[in-house]
């Protein structure tokens, strides 16, 4: 028990930070967020959604990019500031950004 303890208090140093994008953005961005200070892992999936977008590629489509990234808790901030940086989210209107509460699950 006393293992399981200590683990979760060290996975609790660390959430989770995620943004889908329009594609263009979403590489742009992570190129520039995933090697910043406190970025444990980063990754980046690209595919389609008719949702989200108003640039549509594919018909009803539009590329689309998720970024998934965790991070250490003591730097969410400047990495989500970054990321909103990068992303340019608060000038294009598209897309959204979101933290996850802190890691605490092990399978």
């Amino acid at each position: 028990m006393m293992f399981l303890r200590s683990w979760v208090n060290a996975m609790a140093k660390y959430i989770q930070i995620g943004a889908l994008v329009e594609k263009e953005h979403g590489l742009e961005a992570y190129n520039n967020v995933s090697t910043s200070d406190g970025v444990v892992y980063a990754f980046l999936e690209t595919g389609r959604s008719n949702d989200l977008f108003s640039e549509k590629q594919f018909g009803e489509f539009g590329e689309a990019a998720i970024i998934t990234m965790i991070v250490e808790a003591k730097q969410k901030s400047h990495v989500l500031e970054n990321l909103a940086e990068s992303l340019k989210i608060d000038n294009s209107g598209e897309g959204f950004v979101f933290e996850s509460t802190a890691l605490l699950r092990c399978s």
